[in-house]
């Protein structure tokens, strides 16, 4: 048993102990109902805002207190070094460089050495310029060195071959400039050679001290390109192995979409039929261009031949009476996201109109023209951002939003499939996609509710030209413009540059 005296000592512990859990549950209660944080926002000018504002000017003064002090770096002292380190030190500086050394211990130019009153030149400069967009022909020579004279004379002789407009931006032209005649004075051209077009060659050279223009026809086989094969797991990707080019593969997806649905009415064991103008040089040159004709064909019989025909490169029925059909066009390969009516709006939370559907896309996927029509209004337009409305005549009108670019201009003409834009995240958008709305009476109306299709249909003489052309066409074999073309005899196997030959011709004398 314990003596009195521990006895007394545990029971005054036990009376301090609960005391103190007294004390503690009476202070955790008064510190949970103050609010060291009050809302200075509210109540302003009352008991609770002043013990706010003093505990904010409290702590304000606590941070400034504890402000590091911050004092200026002392700086090495300066050493004096004699002349042989000061060299030492100046050739790994960037200073030789500027006076003409290369690097290291090679100096620059001294005192000692002693300028040259005139340097002599080479006698012959080979350059290359290149016309850029929105340039012309003189204007470039004249860069390039040629003087005023001779490069408004040389652009009179290529006009006189063919327009000076229809060089196309980026060619490349090979330029010799022969010998001053005179310090100070522009150096003659002695020759100037460059591709004019994909068949010609131009080439002016100085014969008995006149510029003459020597052109060189170049040998061109335009056989059109014809691809066939199995659609397999993928059209595209079928079509891309068998060698038709990506462009034009992309043409005959979205010319047959006009026509059926390419994601359902297509079978694995259905065959494409792809005709593409096609043109190769006889000096290995290759140029692809538009589809002229995409065929669908099932169990050895055609199901569906589309041609292109006139002027404004629409595609007809090649089967029948040459029947063109018009309707309108997907702006973008994708899906719907969203379709037209009340919704709750992503950005601003609440619900109203969406006026139009929504079709996923990715970003800088080109954006066509659902039909023919007239660009309305093209550029910055509220919640829309970057935004294109087109007018296609009786009250229809379509506009395009969220665009990351726009490719028209207002009044500008469009036509069914043309790039009008690119997909962007542009206005009140979450993300990449194409807003689609269309118009009647200037009021929007459900997009997918509306079709309109107009058909076309050829007769007399063009019905026969139509056909002649088709009979022209299907002759062509598949893989008949890879043959080997036969080389052109005033042409070496491979593009030789004027500078080139005017080399071979000096070593040789």
């Amino acid at each position: 048993m314990l003596g009195a005296p521990a006895a007394t000592r545990i029971a005054r512990f036990s009376s301090f102990a609960e005391r103190y859990e007294q004390w503690r549950q009476r202070t955790s209660v008064a510190l949970a109902d103050f609010d060291f944080a009050p809302d200075l926002a509210r109540d302003i000018g009352s008991r609770r805002w002043l013990r706010g504002a003093a505990t904010l000017l409290a702590l304000s003064a606590l941070a400034v207190a504890g402000w590091p002090d911050f004092a200026p770096l002392e700086a090495k002292p300066v050493v004096a070094v004699d002349e042989d380190v000061r060299d030492e030190f100046r050739s790994q500086m960037i200073m030789p460089l500027a006076l003409g050394a290369d690097s290291g211990r090679r100096m620059g130019a001294t005192r000692e050495v002693v300028p040259l009153r005139s340097a002599p030149e080479r006698p012959r400069l080979d350059l290359v310029a290149t016309l850029s967009k929105g340039d012309s022909f003189e204007r470039m020579l004249q860069r390039a060195g040629v003087s005023t004279a001779e490069a408004d004379h040389i652009a009179d002789l290529v006009a006189g071959t063919m327009p000076l407009g229809d060089i196309a931006p980026g060619t490349q032209v090979d330029i010799t400039l022969g010998r001053r005649p005179a310090p100070g004075a522009s150096r003659p051209l002695d020759a100037l050679s460059f591709r004019a077009r994909f068949d010609l060659q131009l080439g002016v050279s100085r014969e008995a001290g006149r510029l003459v223009l020597d052109p060189h026809p170049i040998k061109v086989d335009t056989t059109p390109l014809r691809i066939r094969g199995v659609v397999g797991s993928s059209l595209y990707r079928s079509a891309r192995n068998a060698g038709a080019p990506a462009r034009a593969v992309q043409e005959y997806l979205r010319t047959l979409g006009d026509e059926i649905d390419v994601s359902s009415a297509i079978a694995a064991s259905d065959e494409f039929d792809i005709i593409v103008d096609y043109k190769r040089a006889a000096t290995g040159e290759v140029e692809t261009g538009k589809l002229l004709y995409a065929g669908l064909i099932r169990d050895g019989k055609p199901r569906k031949q589309l041609m292109r025909w006139g002027s404004d490169g629409r595609f007809y029925e090649a089967s029948g009476n040459g029947e063109m059909r018009s309707g309108l066009v997907a702006p973008v390969p994708g899906s719907r996201s969203s379709g037209y009516g009340m919704r709750r709006h992503p950005i601003l939370g609440y619900s109203r109109m969406h006026k139009g559907i929504d079709f996923r896309a990715h970003y800088g996927e080109p954006i066509h023209a659902v039909t023919d029509g007239t660009v309305e209004f093209a550029g910055r337009h509220g919640g829309h951002g970057n935004f294109v409305k087109l007018q296609h005549g009786g009250g229809m009108e379509t506009g395009y939003a969220h665009m990351s670019r726009i490719a028209v201009r207002p009044g500008q003409r469009v036509r069914r499939g043309q790039v009008i834009g690119y997909v962007g995240s542009t206005g009140l958008s979450t993300g990449p996609h194409l807003h689609y709305e269309m118009y009647r009476g200037g009021k929007t109306v459900d997009p997918t509710g509306v079709r309109f299709v107009t058909r076309m249909q050829l007769s007399g003489g063009q019905l026969a030209a139509f056909k002649s052309e088709l009979a022209k066409l299907q002759q062509v074999e598949p893989g008949a413009a890879l043959a080997t073309v036969a080389p052109d005899p005033s042409l070496s196997e491979e593009p030789v540059r004027e500078i080139d030959r005017i080399e071979s011709k000096q070593k040789v004398g």
